[in-house]
C-alpha cells in the first residue's frame, strides 16, 4: 500500500512538474526541482523485486541496485542545486552547482566500483540482508549514505533558512520538507552507523533496520508532497475564485438581462471569451464575470436619469435593495417607453469601498432584489 501510494504521489509530481518547466524553461531553479523529481521517479521503480530483476537479468546482477542509488545521488544533488541557484545570482549559482559535482561524481565513481569489486554471488543484496563484512559492500553503503546525509543535510539547512521568510503556503511546504530532511538525514546517518556495526561483526536488531526503512518510506513522500503543497493550495485558491465568479455572473443575470434589452450596444462582444472555446477553457469564466460586471455598471450610468424619484425616498446609499429595484423597473419602462429622462444622473447601488469585490457587491444585491420583483 505504501509503495502504491509512493508511486502516484511521484508520478503526480512529475507530470505537474513537466507541465511547468514547459512553460518556463528557463527558471533555473524550477528546472533543478524538475530533475530532484525526474531523478527520484526514475529510481523509484528501480527499487521494485519485478523491475529490478528485469534488469538484472538483462545488464547483470546488482545493476538495477546500482542505478537506483545513482538517481538517489542525483535527487539530493539537485535538490542542492535548486537552493543554490535560488540563494545566489545566476553566475554564482552555475559556480557552486559545477563544484558541487566533484563529490557527487567521486561517490558515483565509488559506489560503481564497489559494484564491481562484489563477488556476482553477493551483488544481489539489499540493505537488510546484505553482507556487510564483505568489503565492497560496506564500502558501497558507506559512501552512498555519506554523500546523502552531506547534501540533505545541506538542503534542511537552506530549508530552515528561508521558512520565516516564505508566505503562507509555501512555508507550509517547507515546513513539510524540512520535516522529511530531518528523517532522511537521521535514517541515513543511523544506516551508516549499522554498516560500521555491522561490518565488525556486529548484531543489529531487525527491528532497528525496519524502522529505519520504514523512516524513510514515509520521509520521501512527505518530501513530495512538501514540494507540491505551494502550487496545490494556489490551484485550490485558485478553484474557489472559479467558483465564487462563476456563481456571481449567474446572480447577476437579471440585472444584466434588464439592462441588456434597454441597451444592447453596451454589450462587450470582442471579450475572447465568447464561444464553445472560450467557455471551455477555465479562464473564460473570469473573462465573462468581469465583462458582465462592466456591462452592468455601464447600464447603470445610463439609466440613472431616469431615477430621479429615488432621492424622494431619502439617501440613494441608505435605500435597501428591493425598493431600488423598483425604482429601477419604472425607469426601464420609462425609457423603453422613450420618455425623456426627468433629471440629471443619479447614483445607484454605491460600492462602500473602493475595491472591486465592494462594487460587485452592490450589483449582486441589486440583481437578486430586481430577481425577486420580476413577475413569473
Amino acid at each position: 500500500m505504501l509503495t502504491a501510494l509512493l508511486g502516484v504521489v511521484l508520478l503526480l509530481a512529475l507530470v505537474r512538474m513537466l507541465h511547468q518547466i514547459a512553460k518556463a524553461p528557463h527558471d533555473r531553479p524550477l528546472r533543478a526541482v524538475t530533475y530532484c523529481i525526474i531523478c527520484a521517479s526514475l529510481s523509484f521503480p528501480m527499487g521494485l523485486r519485478s523491475v529490478a530483476a528485469d534488469v538484472d537479468a538483462t545488464v547483470g546482477t546488482g545493476t538495477a541496485k546500482l542505478i537506483q542509488n545513482i538517481l538517489l545521488l542525483g535527487t539530493a544533488y539537485w535538490l542542492m542545486c535548486f537552493y543554490l541557484q535560488s540563494a545566489s545570482d545566476p553566475r554564482t549559482g552555475r559556480r557552486r552547482a559545477r563544484i558541487e559535482l566533484i563529490p557527487l561524481a567521486v561517490t558515483a565513481v565509488v559506489i560503481t566500483a564497489a559494484t564491481l569489486a562484489t563477488p556476482r554471488s553477493e551483488r544481489a543484496h539489499v540493505y537488510a540482508t546484505a553482507n556487510m563484512q564483505v568489503a565492497s559492500i560496506a564500502v558501497f553503503y558507506l559512501a552512498a549514505g555519506v554523500y546523502l546525509v552531506y547534501a540533505l543535510a545541506m538542503a534542511l539547512r537552506w530549508t530552515l533558512r528561508y521558512i520565516g521568510d516564505a508566505c503562507s503556503s509555501l512555508a507550509i511546504g517547507l515546513r513539510l520538507v524540512a520535516v522529511s530532511l530531518t528523517c532522511m538525514v537521521g535514517a541515513d546517518a543511523v544506516r551508516g552507523v549499522l554498516v560500521v556495526v555491522r561490518a565488525f561483526h556486529g548484531t543489529v536488531p531487525m527491528a532497528v533496520t525496519s524502522g529505519v526503512k520504514l523512516l524513510l518510506d514515509l520521509a520521501i513522500p512527505l518530501f513530495v508532497i512538501g514540494v507540491n503543497y505551494p502550487g496545490a493550495a494556489s490551484r485550490v485558491t485558485s478553484l474557489r475564485l472559479w467558483r465564487r465568479h462563476r456563481r456571481t455572473h449567474q446572480r447577476l443575470t437579471p440585472l444584466w438581462v434588464a439592462l441588456h434589452e434597454a441597451f444592447p450596444e453596451n454589450a462587450l462582444n470582442r471579450a475572447p471569451s465568447d464561444g464553445w472555446p472560450g467557455r471551455l477553457n477555465p479562464r473564460g469564466v473570469h473573462h465573462r464575470y468581469y465583462r458582465r460586471v462592466i456591462e452592468c455598471r455601464d447600464g447603470l450610468v445610463r439609466l440613472s436619469p431616469y431615477l430621479s424619484q429615488l432621492k424622494e425616498s431619502g439617501p440613494v446609499e441608505h435605500l435597501p435593495p428591493q425598493v431600488v429595484a423598483d425604482h429601477l423597473n419604472r425607469a426601464l419602462k420609462a425609457y423603453v417607453a422613450g420618455a425623456p429622462a426627468p433629471s440629471g444622473a443619479v447614483a445607484i447601488a454605491l460600492p462602500r469601498g473602493d475595491a472591486l469585490d465592494d462594487d460587485v457587491r452592490q450589483l449582486v444585491l441589486l440583481s437578486d432584489a430586481l430577481r425577486t420583483s420580476l413577475p413569473d
